[in-house]
């Protein structure tokens, strides 16, 4: 009974011992942890953002600053680009306007407006013995009447409805006229649109184009109109 009770004893002891150990263990273990450190290491990571949000925001105001000198110079380029852009439409109005112009004198397009009809007929009048070459309308006397147009402004010009261009061609086939290719027979009606008081008043000059007509056994009759439709050349050439 003694030898078990040793035992005991003794088994106390070493659970005790051993019980106190592990409990120093833990404590000196615990008492690795500053609370100290931990909190100055808290501010450091505060501090440290806390200077990156002041650089940033420093970033921040440098590219505003950048950016308004930008749309500041933007601005100057687009008042710099729209006075440009006046000039060069005005050119531009200007070169569509020529451009125009000289499609309808090619006759490139259809061209409607007011202007004047202007009626060369032969002579009913032949003397016995006369020459009937002499009391007809022939190429050059169809050729003063359009050259004196254009001169004085017209925009388009047909002879029997055949819409002449700056290569037309007319020419006297006997008692017939072709214009182009196209036959055709007196009377001989040129169409001419523009300024229908400019044009008639350049037509009827004294010593003009109709003296001479009417000098050359040519019947001539001057109509004013307030619309005439020409339609475009359609062939090539």
């Amino acid at each position: 009974m003694k030898i078990r009770e040793k035992h005991i004893i003794l088994f106390i002891v070493l659970f005790l011992t051993g019980f106190i150990l592990v409990v120093n263990n833990e404590s000196t273990d615990s008492g690795n942890f500053d609370p100290l450190n931990r909190l100055n290491s808290t501010w450091a990571q505060e501090n440290e953002l806390r200077n990156q949000i002041i650089m940033e925001q420093s970033l921040n105001k440098m590219l505003q600053e950048e950016l308004r000198l930008y749309q500041y110079q933007v601005r100057e380029l687009e008042e710099n680009l729209s006075t440009v852009n006046e000039k060069s439409e005005e050119k531009a109005e200007n070169l569509l306007e020529d451009i125009e112009r000289l499609r309808k004198i090619v006759g490139q397009v259809q061209v409607t407006g007011p202007g004047i009809e202007i009626s060369l007929e032969d002579s009913d009048y032949l003397p016995n013995g006369a020459n009937p070459n002499d009391y007809i309308v022939h190429e050059g006397h169809i050729q003063q009447v359009v050259q004196e147009l254009y001169v004085a402004g017209a925009e388009a010009i047909a002879v029997n409805g055949y819409r002449l261009r700056h290569s037309s061609f007319i020419q006297c086939i006997g008692p017939v006229i072709s214009v182009d290719g196209n036959i055709s027979s007196a009377p001989f009606i040129i169409t001419a649109i523009g300024d229908a008081d400019h044009l008639e008043a350049a037509l009827t000059l004294h010593g003009g184009v109709q003296h001479q007509l009417i000098n050359d056994e040519v019947t001539v009759r001057i109509q004013k109109k307030t619309n005439i439709l020409l339609d475009s050349y359609l062939t090539e050439g």
